[in-house]
């Protein structure tokens, strides 16, 4: 496998100064079902020949497809065809196997096989079983901020936001069998690989382009699609990459999920256009705020980076949604960034737990599955 050439810091700037600005795209992960058993089916290969669709793609587990879709204007264009894609995709897989949104499987071992091709042998040779556990589904959502400088702003910017991000789409509390007792188990399985979570704060496109160079010339990042934390810039796309969302169940979580990302995105924009400058967290003060999402979702208390001050995830949030909700109205993601309150009460985590109550983790498979289609909710 040739890798891709390492971008300059001119190559840097001419991508994210080229996209229109705040344009968005969505990839989402999603796990294919056996239909009887409701455990990991590996065989997501069959599901993207028969497809035969550009949307539909193989991820590294051999029983995990990805929907990528084009990118959109607005919130409710990407939305509306995300539910266009899953019933599209569903429709292929239903002679293979069931369809379902979440951060991890409920109960399946922990250990899967892994999709043929020279990028997932290439994972495979280098973390051998720890690439094999990387059973994880993520909603991933790519903003082009416009403009180079702007776009680096609004990353560092977007960097202290992430855990109450990731508190909010916490969708992952049951993993082999069992409750974790965590909101969402994701991010440690992810973090047995490397260039995970909270991403390190980027200074200027020129020490992003030697922090690329430097990665390639050693071996460890071959290219910059092996940037994995949890936000990235994306050189190809000239796009932020927020990967910290689990998988949400339904699309009209997912909804929630991406206003918030994109009236924030807009509203970090519009700032750096004001002048403001973002202070650069330190990275082990936001880790410790992405641990308590993770442990327990909107339930959190989160620490003020300055002071340490901790105060609830819902007030948090509470407080963010009213900052955003002038720059919702002109991105045209008011309705959808007002549903935010409802899966702040009732989330992905909650909701799993309520399934099992009435059958344990394989109920929540086959609540995952009942939900993945929208009108199924």
């Amino acid at each position: 496998m040739t890798a891709e050439p390492i971008p300059t810091a001119a190559d840097l700037r001419a991508a994210f100064d080229a996209p229109e600005p705040l344009t968005l795209g969505l990839e989402e992960e999603l796990m294919l079902l056996d239909h009887e058993t409701f455990d990991l089916l590996p065989r997501a290969a069959e599901v993207v020949e028969a497809a035969g669709d550009d949307r539909f793609k193989l991820e590294l587990p051999a029983a995990q497809l990805e929907l990528s879709l084009p990118p959109t204007r607005s919130v409710p264009e990407a939305i509306a065809a995300l539910a266009l894609a899953r019933r599209d995709l569903e429709a292929v897989a239903a002679p293979v196997g069931r369809l379902a949104c979440a951060g991890v499987h409920p109960f399946a071992d922990p250990i899967g096989r892994l999709n043929d091709g020279d990028r997932y042998r290439l994972t495979e040779r280098e973390y051998g079983s720890i690439a094999r556990r990387q059973l994880v589904c993520a909603l991933q959502v790519h903003v082009a901020v416009g403009g180079a400088e702007r776009s680096l702003a609004v990353y560092n910017g977007l960097r202290p936001w992430l855990p109450l991000i990731a508190a909010l789409a916490a969708n992952a509390p049951f993993h082999d069998g069992r409750d974790t007792g965590l909101a969402s188990i994701r991010p440690k399985i992810a973090e047995q690989l490397p260039r995970q979570g909270i991403p390190p704060a980027i200074t200027s496109w020129e020490a992003f382009a030697d922090a690329l160079a430097w990665g390639a010339a050693s071996g460890a990042v071959p290219d910059a699609r092996r940037w994995w934390w949890e936000l990235r810039p994306h050189p190809a796309f000239g796009t932020l990459e927020l990967r910290v969302p689990d998988a949400q169940a339904t699309v009209a979580d997912a909804a929630a999920v991406v206003a918030l990302v994109h009236a924030l995105a807009g509203w970090l924009a519009a700032r750096h256009d004001a002048g403001d400058r973002f202070v650069v967290a330190d990275t082990w003060r936001l880790e410790e705020n992405r641990w308590s999402a993770a442990r327990s979702g909107m339930d959190a208390e989160l620490a003020d980076l300055e002071t340490g001050a901790r105060a609830p995830a819902r007030e948090r949030l509470a407080e963010l949604v009213s900052l955003l909700a002038p720059v919702a109205s002109e991105l045209g993601c008011a309705t959808e960034l007002a549903t935010v309150e409802r899966l702040a009460a009732r989330g992905g985590a909650a909701r799993q737990r309520e399934a099992a109550e009435h059958g344990g983790p394989r109920a929540v498979a086959e609540w995952l599955a009942d939900v993945y289609v929208p009108g199924s909710e």
